[in-house]
């Protein structure tokens, strides 16, 4: 289920990225989720979309591909064949999100970017509170929430999975209830 504000918060997120993908890119959405919305959006600004995710059937459209497959997993894309990778909203889901890391920067090619948005600490209290009492967004995916990010916990894990941090950028974003990265390989 999504709600009024769900689909708010994703267009924020997508927002939040646009200004740092080219024009003309081979796009990988991990985690796209069940409609593609990111790749969808992006469609007519990308070369290819690809979207991975377990909620979605196989499928092409235009320029957009979608894979179905558990993200936790090896993804089902070759190495060095993407300029971008997002993960929108995604690593917060994982047991193990160095894992997910390692594979997206094995599918960047040299001088390809990672950007990742993860809720942060103060996002816990105000998310379960909307979730969990106002029942303004989806209370399943609050639920799924594994862990909540700061920008140290994220550093760690990028290190762990190999990227190098100089590369890296974060802001917290959306009155610090978010934080986004950049990362370039």
């Amino acid at each position: 289920m999504n709600s009024w504000l769900d689909t708010i918060l994703r267009w924020l997120r997508i927002r939040k990225i646009r200004p740092h993908l080219s024009e003309g890119v081979i796009l990988c959405d991990i985690g796209c989720g069940p409609h593609a919305q990111l790749l969808r959006d992006f469609s007519a600004y990308i070369k290819e979309g690809i979207g991975i995710d377990k909620k979605i059937p196989e499928s092409t459209e235009g320029n957009i591909v979608l894979r179905n497959a558990f993200v936790e997993n090896e993804l089902p894309i070759d190495s060095s064949s993407v300029d971008a990778v997002t993960l929108l909203a995604v690593l917060e889901h994982l047991e193990r999100p160095v894992e997910i890391l390692k594979e997206a920067k094995r599918a960047l090619r040299p001088g390809g970017t990672l950007l990742i948005t993860v809720p942060t600490i103060p996002n816990r209290y105000v998310g379960e509170f909307l979730a969990y009492r106002l029942k303004v967004i989806d209370e399943a995916e609050y639920r799924d929430h594994k862990r909540y990010y700061s920008k140290r916990l994220l550093s760690e894990h990028l290190r762990e999975a190999g990227f190098d941090l100089a590369k890296a950028k974060m802001k917290y974003f959306e009155l610090g209830m978010n934080l986004f990265a950049k990362i370039s390989v």
